[in-house]
């Protein structure tokens, strides 16, 4: 740990940067996921998933910067590299040979969910050490992942 001022107990602060960073591999997990998905997308619905799987990409980005950021605000290193995602992703493997839109719809809308419940679980364990801040910053991450697991799964409902 690097030396820092903030007033979270050491302990706490090296225990919530493990937690930061293994949601961190889940992050750069799904923003890949996803960005595979986009890549791949055939069928009659192309554009529409096409452009709603890039918005994805863009947030988890978005998640996966919050979180890093936010293990070196703990005085902590961001382990970000691809090789820490590899080992250290909670999400199933992302199935590379499909192209059909219901499967994709159905693999990354499995991703999402899974993520989400990785981040509630986030949720709790880091206020359970009384970090609020990141308590908060997973309650950002959730909203914002069952907002884009609605509409990825509301492809798949008639």
């Amino acid at each position: 740990m690097h030396k820092t001022k903030n007033d979270l107990p050491e302990p706490t602060r090296k225990l919530i940067a493990d937690l930061l960073n293994a949601r961190l591999a889940d992050s750069i997990d799904l923003m890949m996921q996803a960005k595979q998905a986009h890549w791949n997308i055939k069928g009659p619905n192309f554009i529409a998933l096409h452009e709603l799987f890039d918005k994805i990409v863009d947030d988890a980005e978005e998640y996966m910067d919050l979180v890093a950021e936010r293990a070196v605000q703990l005085g902590a290193t961001a382990e970000g590299t691809i090789a820490v995602a590899v080992r250290r992703s909670h999400l199933e493997a992302y199935p590379i040979d499909i192209t059909d839109s219901a499967a994709h719809v159905e693999a990354l809308s499995s991703a999402l969910a899974r993520y989400g419940a990785a981040a509630r679980k986030a949720i709790d364990e880091a206020d359970k050490h009384g970090d609020k801040d990141t308590a908060d910053l997973f309650t950002e991450i959730s909203r914002g992942v069952d907002k884009w697991l609605w509409f990825v799964e509301a492809h798949q409902q008639h």
